[in-house]
């Protein structure tokens, strides 16, 4: 026996917020939220739902009557397929205003803090054609989309270069353009799909694995250089080399070509050899004056103008002298820790992945920089009162973890320590109320300032200054 559907549909619903993960909220007639996930505050729409939990619904719009005034026109015509940006539907003006909304609400209600006047979030002077690194995966039996399944043609290549299909590991849609990365993205991604559809080359079929080419990484940077790297499931020499050998030639302007054979279940490349068939292994970043070696395995924040605002506002909240010892947890590939050091008199950079803290001491180096340490390890066993006592009591200690935040032990110490400021960068302002709920009742937020980094995106950077409380 069939089970009932379960689905519901409500008329006449007004969008009125947006919420988390990029969802905008609206209110069911017994005055439960719906999460939409095609809708802009401000629509009138009819609601069909997907998902029926205790608290809330989720569901899709299913009828405009009528459409907000926040409303724009998607530029990428992979809207509503891709995932990739999914407020390209609404104007840049109102994604700053609902990231800016969201940044207060997760402090207030999350963090349960007094709050300073908020200073208005920093947005980026780029919308699109803004980040510097992409990955794309082949597929040979790409997604098809609502249209072509209903035309009942009968697709005989299904050969994909482009995204997954949000939720589906082994679903991918075939990009035409992308406005995420400026070109010559679109040009080699497009001309490596041509050539290697026109040499009969096999595209990865993640359920069977088998296949030759199976993901493409580029890199750009504001130098000019160019990364790119292949993935190869299979070890086919002649067709590698075939590709290989023409992307050189069509594409000069490449800096490193990079290639791995990779044949896990995964596409993780962190324990794979990474082979430089041309070029160099790496492109350099640079930023006021410093440069930053980028190799294949580097992580870098992917929007490198806004990263350069982001590290300035951090800066300037440190507001140093050049007379303190400043701690940089969470310190990656010691961007921030370079940044800040000719303000300082030491910097003590600490990160848990090894190879992070190689290119850091490699960067330092080679942008000779002398007052700055790092060390490896995971962060709430190597930051104890050991490490203080070795390295010096820190006067600021800059954190940036990732998502999840800090770890409770980290934050312990953190108040054990009491530095006079701490200034905290955060990709997840939620976890990061929660972190400073914890410090509260010895620091005081002196200034807050939100930071686009992800424009068409529902992400947002959070920079807060702690002080202790006298």
């Amino acid at each position: 026996m069939r089970r009932k559907s379960r689905r519901q549909t409500f008329q006449q619903v007004e969008v009125v917020d947006a919420g988390a993960k990029g969802k905008t909220v609206g209110k069911a007639p017994d005055g439960r939220v719906i999460f939409l996930s095609n809708a802009v505050p401000g629509d009138v729409v009819d609601v069909m739902t997907t998902k029926k939990r205790k608290a809330y619904f989720e569901g899709v719009a299913t009828h405009f009557h009528t459409l907000s005034d926040k409303r724009t026109t998607p530029q990428c015509q992979h809207f509503g397929v891709c995932g990739g940006c999914k407020w390209q539907h609404m104007g840049y003006e109102h994604q700053l205003h609902f990231k800016q909304k969201e940044v207060e609400n997760n402090l207030k209600r999350i963090g349960h803090l007094e709050l300073p006047e908020i200073s208005p979030i920093l947005g980026s002077k780029k919308q699109y054609f803004y980040r510097n690194k992409m990955e794309f995966s082949f597929s040979n039996s790409r997604w098809l989309t609502q249209e072509e399944i209903d035309s009942n043609t009968d697709f005989e290549h299904r050969n994909a270069l482009g995204f997954h299909i949000p939720g589906m590991w082994d679903k991918i849609l075939d990009i035409e353009k992308c406005h995420l990365q400026e070109d010559p993205s679109n040009a080699i991604r497009l001309e490596v799909k041509r050539f290697a559809v026109a040499h009969d080359m096999a595209f990865f079929n993640p359920r069977k694995q088998e296949g030759l080419l199976r993901t493409m990484m580029i890199r750009t940077a504001s130098t000019g250089e160019i990364m790119v790297l292949f993935q190869f499931f299979e070890d086919d020499l002649e067709q590698r080399e075939l590709l290989l050998n023409h992307i050189q030639q069509k594409f000069p302007e490449i800096t490193a070509l990079l290639y791995v054979i990779n044949s896990k279940q995964n596409d993780t490349i962190y324990d794979q050899e990474v082979i430089c068939f041309a070029g160099r292994d790496h492109i350099f970043e640079e930023m006021e004056g410093l440069q930053f070696k980028i190799n294949a395995k580097s992580f870098y924040q992917t929007n490198s103008e806004q990263a350069y605002e982001l590290y300035k506002v951090t800066r300037d909240f440190a507001n140093l002298s050049g007379n303190e010892l400043v701690y940089d947890l969470y310190t990656g590939t010691g961007t921030i820790a370079q940044f800040v050091a000719k303000k300082a008199k030491k910097v003590i950079g600490v990160e848990s992945v090894p190879e992070a803290i190689a290119d850091a001491k490699a960067n330092a180096a080679h942008n000779q920089i002398s007052n700055v340490e790092f060390f490896v390890g995971d962060m709430k066993n190597v930051f104890n009162s050991e490490f203080i006592a070795q390295h010096g009591h820190p006067d600021v200690i800059i954190t940036d973890p990732p998502r999840d935040g800090m770890h409770k032990l980290v934050v312990e110490q953190l108040l054990q320590v009491a530095p006079k400021k701490i200034v905290y960068v955060s990709c997840n302002s939620a976890t990061q109320a929660r972190d400073l709920e914890l410090m509260k009742e010895k620091y005081e937020v002196v200034k807050v300032q939100p930071v686009d980094m992800f424009p068409q995106t529902h992400h947002v950077e959070n920079v807060v200054l702690l002080e202790k409380r006298v």
